[in-house]
């Protein structure tokens, strides 16, 4: 009889196995980042990892199979800043299942993130909305537009703490976008584009500035070099002069008509440049070309008596 009951059993085994195996109950595979939960009649049993598993029939069965990958949501959030500006936010936020095991399969995340929270994506965005809107309104419109990254932040640890408890790990919050109204748009665009004219402005007339000062500085320089060179030229003329009248009087002609000689020289030498360059339309000259002898008469007249004015008067007697 107990021989029979053992064959009885092992039929009802055999046919337990056989069943199992075609209804796929009995064997399963979990994939590379993947935890699956076990429930026995109901009941948690226990967590099972990566790999090929055995499980008894309609008895054990897979409850959830939790992704241990990192995931990613964006939410539209709508917030005001401390200026009294409505803008929209998008926000994408980087998280995945806890990887911590604990001291029990209780306490590690893949129990936490399927037993304690019926929908984790969408606590954490209310989690994020709540965050934002408490952080953002102490900031202005340009502030939260330079410290973007700082909110972001300071978002992300204290939603992290919150997430930690759901058995989740938020791994980054970011702000993708900043969305103003059209108006407010508009307005900052136009004063990006007067603080740039102004700049650009300034720096022309920066630059029309140094133009004209290094202009003045080299027309200064010019005139001062013009002005020595004509001292030059006046100094070379003055020593010519001096060594001609002293040449002629080696000659043995007196220094008075060494003097009209030389300006008669002066004069000859006039009139032939004039003759050859001269760019004049008018020369006076003597209407008797016979009387042309007669002007270095004249010229000496003229000497002598410009000789004569500059003796001082004698003094009268007494």
């Amino acid at each position: 009889m107990f021989g029979s009951f053992i064959g009885v059993l092992v039929v009802l085994v055999l046919v337990f196995v056989i069943v199992g195996i075609v209804t796929g109950n009995l064997f399963y595979v979990v994939k590379q980042q993947h935890a699956v939960i076990i429930e026995r009649l109901g009941k948690f049993h226990r967590i099972v990892g990566a790999g090929f598993h055995a499980k008894i029939p309609f008895v054990d069965r897979k409850a959830a199979t939790v992704s241990l990958r990192t995931m990613k949501n964006g939410f539209n959030i709508d917030v005001k800043t401390q200026d009294n500006v409505t803008i929209g936010l998008e926000v994408s936020a980087q998280y995945h299942v806890s990887y911590e095991t604990g001291s029990t399969p209780q306490q590690s995340g893949v129990y936490k993130s399927y037993y304690m929270l019926q929908q984790p994506v969408a606590q954490m965005r209310d989690f994020i909305t709540d965050a934002l809107r408490s952080s953002i309104p102490v900031y202005t419109l340009d502030e939260v537009f330079a410290k973007k990254d700082d909110i972001a932040r300071d978002v992300n640890d204290t939603v992290s703490e919150q997430m930690t408890a759901y058995g989740f790990t938020l791994v980054s919050t970011l702000i993708t976008k900043i969305a103003l109204p059209a108006e407010v748009e508009d307005s900052m665009n136009q004063i990006n584009a007067a603080q740039r004219t102004k700049a650009a402005a300034q720096d022309l007339a920066e630059a029309d500035r140094i133009r004209r000062v290094t202009e003045a500085q080299a027309e200064a320089e010019a005139m001062e070099k013009s002005g020595e060179g004509i001292a030059n030229q006046r100094k070379a003329i003055a020593a010519g002069i001096s060594d001609s009248l002293a040449t002629i009087q080696e000659t043995g002609v007196s220094a008075a008509e060494a003097n009209q000689l030389f300006m008669f020289t002066q004069w000859t030498e006039m009139m032939g440049e004039f003759a050859k360059t001269g760019k004049a339309s008018t020369v006076v000259l003597p209407s008797d070309f016979t009387q042309t002898a007669g002007m270095f008469e004249q010229m000496l007249a003229a000497g002598q008596a410009n000789e004569g004015s500059k003796v001082p008067p004698a003094s009268p007697q007494k």
